[in-house]
């Protein structure tokens, strides 16, 4: 946890209470039950509902071309790009998505092979200023093509015809779209990211969630065209990653969590699978291991490494910056060398999180020695370091990303050239409570309702920032107050797809009142999709 406002504790039996509260889950349909009879439904019509559209993020450019729709039927096929394996699983992500509700066969075929009439064609090539996540969707009659210079793209553009398909497209079960006529509109979609790193992250440390429930967060995400999931892999509370050069560290460090519980970790053939389902959604995973504070369950396994203000013993409360690595013992760089060598190993994205945060038992000179130490670590393993805004105190290059958090001044970073990933506290911490009456999260960094984590813009959130030295927005989500998925959920949705949107729409295309009509429209799909939601009084929901 950040917590710049270091007065502020919480006690055992209050957290406790916290993460028990209920989150007012939002249940699924449920399919209908074996044996049930029932008379067919009428034939209806279900088209993308007002307004004009509720996709999110916004496209850069989207025309109505006022033509009949496309309408998906048993004869549609799906053309892919066989000869490249990462754009032919894009189709058959698209036809696993579609079939289940539909009960169309949807066969998929080389799209060479594929008629443009009554098809959906998935094409590699045509604008390449649209860079490697961009994509141009065109819709009519006659027709679906979707073109895009490289895989991702065509991913991203899934995810907006998913969205103009109807909610009831997300039903996993067999039919419930059998009798209707699902259409989807005339349209003709330019679109491109406004900024390369659209994160979120999701803190595993305070209390653990298994490789299902990170599984099915990753599918939250990538409905949204979010491509990093950090993941705060160690803290004062647990650490969650298996390192086979120090069993220690899970043996003795993996056992708690916040307020107790049973704590867990992932092995490493965990970690390969979140890894493996992420970038099956083009999503990077980035992991965290935070560093030099932050670290008591490291330090219960390994003591004599510690130089914090209280000795190393389990804990499972929340106070923050009393423990750190000792800076001058040559033990300490030996285990950071073995953790940051088999994560990298593990990691194929180009990024390590070396933390950063809240280091209070060492002197700034201490500081900046050791994130250099590590940083070089992170650089000769062939990855880039990521850290929190405090590393700007340290040198750095022109590789490195600096999370900004705190909403300090970042000019020292900036003069050695790395650039910025903007998470302003005070904006997407999405454990923020929403408003007073929130059960769940903390407080800390103020209140933060839909319109405040929306309603804002990263190139003008400091003086020092603008758009050329943003590598991007994260929103994380840190879960001290947070024990289960649905607890997760229920505080980043519905903040999580406005940060979505501010980091790939045009700023100049993105209007609060627009946005809050189009998230609105999101609610039904989401309840098709389990997703916990709060239900934010300044959106009126559907």
């Amino acid at each position: 946890m950040h917590d710049i406002r270091r007065a502020r504790t919480y006690s055992f039996a209050a957290l406790l209470f916290l993460a028990c509260a209920p989150a007012a889950r939002v249940e699924p349909a449920a399919p209908p039950s074996p044996g049930d009879e029932a008379a067919p439904a009428p034939a209806e019509t279900i088209t993308a509902e007002a307004p004009a559209h509720a996709i999110i993020p916004t496209p850069a450019q989207l025309d109505f071309t006022g033509g009949p729709p496309f309408t998906l039927s048993a004869e549609t096929a799906i053309g892919v790009e066989t000869t490249d394996s990462a754009a032919a699983s894009v189709g058959e992500y698209l036809a696993a998505l579609l079939r289940p509700s539909t009960g169309f066969n949807l066969p998929i075929h080389p799209v060479a092979e594929v008629p443009a009439q009554g098809s959906i064609r998935l094409r590699l090539g045509g604008d390449a200023s649209l860079g490697e996540e961009g994509y141009r969707m065109e819709v009519s009659a006659g027709g679906i093509e979707l073109t895009a210079a490289a895989p991702a793209g065509l991913f991203y553009g899934v995810q907006t015809l998913r969205q103009l398909l109807p909610p009831e497209i997300e039903h996993d079960y067999n039919g419930p779209l059998r009798d209707a006529t699902i259409t989807v509109p005339a349209v003709t979609i330019v679109d491109r990211p406004r900024f390369a790193w659209r994160g979120a992250m999701l803190d595993v440390a305070r209390h653990f969630f298994t490789v299902d429930e990170v599984k099915e967060y990753i599918d939250g995400l990538a409905l949204y065209k979010i491509n990093v999931l950090h993941l705060h892999l160690s803290d004062d509370q647990g650490w969650r990653i298996e390192i086979r050069s120090r069993p220690r560290l899970t043996e003795v460090g993996s056992v708690t969590q916040v307020g107790g519980g049973p704590g867990g970790f992932y092995t490493q053939e965990d970690y390969a699978e979140i890894v493996r389902y992420a970038r099956s959604r083009f999503i990077t995973i980035v992991p965290e291991i935070d560093l030099p504070g932050h670290t008591n369950a490291a330090l219960v396994a390994y003591p004599e490494l510690s130089c914090g203000t209280r000795p190393p013993a389990l804990y499972t409360g929340t106070d923050v910056g009393f423990s750190t690595f000792c800076v001058d013992n040559p033990g300490t760089y030996e285990l950071i060398g073995d953790v940051l060598r088999e994560l990298a190993q593990l990691t194929p994205g180009d990024y390590l999180h070396i933390g950063g945060d809240e280091v209070e038992a060492l002197t700034d000179e201490e500081y900046a020695r050791f994130v250099g130490r590590v940083h070089q670590v992170v650089t000769d393993l062939g990855k880039r370091a990521v850290g929190w805004d405090e590393i700007s105190k340290a040198r750095l290059d022109s590789t490195t990303l600096v999370q900004l958090w705190a909403g300090k001044s970042v000019a020292n970073a900036l003069r050695q050239g790395a650039k910025i990933v903007v998470s302003p506290a005070s904006r997407v911490y999405l454990d923020m409570k929403y408003d007073e009456h929130t059960e769940l999260g903390l407080s800390w960094a103020g209140l933060t309702d839909v319109r405040e984590a929306y309603d804002w813009d990263p190139a003008n959130f400091l003086d020092e920032l603008s758009e050329e030295n943003i590598a991007g927005v994260e929103a994380p989500l840190w879960a001290e107050t947070l024990r289960n998925l649905p607890s997760a959920q229920y505080m980043a949705f519905p903040r999580l797809p406005g940060v979505a949107e501010i980091a790939w729409s045009p700023q100049a295309k993105r209007n609060w009142e627009d946005y809050r009509a189009r998230l609105a429209a999101h609610a039904p799909r989401w309840r098709i999709l389990g997703i916990n939601y709060y239900r934010a009084p300044e959106i009126d929901w559907r």
